[in-house]
């Protein structure tokens, strides 16, 4: 991905309490700034969580999370947080977040990707995304996310 890929932007600052006694972000926070990344694309895109979500028929997991650290935040880094939808499946999701430094586009921070699967709220087995989701994230997206064949997740 590129900065340029990204239409959900997030800044956020680096808090005291975030870091580690070399004045570093730890690492669990990464986690933490993607989940706030994702809420709020959730929100962009016209979807409060979880209220939203639920009436559309919907709730979504988190299935797997990976993180790969390429450069440290520090104590009051000013960051931009960006996510996007990358992938849309029958019931799965698998969403992009990059954190760069405010000014400092050319190579992120953090690259991670979270893949959510969509279930019954009552059940909680997946199911397919309600068709007005779909909408709503292909219609937010510049670049639209890779569709998965029919039958898989």
């Amino acid at each position: 991905m590129a900065w340029a890929d990204f239409r959900h932007r997030l800044p956020l600052r680096v808090r005291w309490a975030e870091v580690d006694m070399q004045g570093v972000v730890f690492n669990g926070h990464y986690l933490t700034y993607c989940d706030v990344c994702v809420t709020e694309y959730w929100r962009a895109i016209g979807l409060r969580y979880p209220e939203d979500v639920v009436r559309h028929g919907a709730d979504i997991f988190l299935r797997k999370a990976t993180v790969e650290y390429h450069a440290p935040a520090v104590y009051d880094d000013e960051l931009q947080v960006c996510g996007r939808t990358a992938r849309l499946g029958r019931s799965s999701l698998r969403f992009i977040v990059e954190m760069y430094r405010r000014g400092a586009h050319e190579a992120p921070l953090i690259e991670a990707e979270l893949i959510h699967v969509n279930a019954d709220p009552a059940s909680k087995q997946s199911v397919s995304w309600p068709q007005s989701m779909r909408e709503l994230i292909v219609a937010y997206e510049p670049l639209a996310p890779e569709e998965a064949h029919h039958g898989k997740r």
